[in-house]
């Protein structure tokens, strides 16, 4: 794990577009109610399951309520041995009770139809 990085340098990587995988690892009903716009749910009991998921990332940031958990999960993924090795991997510090910008719903993303690859969306 290559550490923490701010609520706002998150931010500004997704606002810049930049090729970073922001992963929430939050339960589902969780993620639903609010989440960092962009980012997906893999929920932190399945991560060992899916963590091949992130093989070729670039970069991937972990985000959990309060910044701890996200810890054990980016060590786990950095672990992965599809990661290369000069990704980066990183837990947001604070979590989401550090983010200060709106969070996305699941109610907000159905509204907006397909996503852009035209796949529908998932149901909730």
């Amino acid at each position: 794990m290559d550490g923490e990085i701010t609520p706002a340098d998150v931010k500004a990587l997704l606002d810049d577009d930049a090729a970073v995988r922001v992963v929430d690892i939050r339960p589902e009903g969780a993620y639903a109610q609010g989440h960092i716009p962009g980012s997906e749910n893999v929920p932190f009991p399945r991560l060992t399951r899916d963590v091949e998921r992130f093989a070729g990332a670039e970069r991937v940031v972990t985000v959990c309520p309060h910044g701890q958990s996200s810890v054990q999960a980016a060590n786990l993924i950095a672990s992965y041995e599809g990661i290369d090795e000069d990704a980066t991997v990183e837990s947001m510090a604070g979590g989401l009770t550090a983010w200060e910008w709106e969070l996305e719903t699941a109610a907000r993303e159905a509204d907006e139809g397909p996503a852009p690859d035209g796949t529908p969306d998932a149901p909730f």
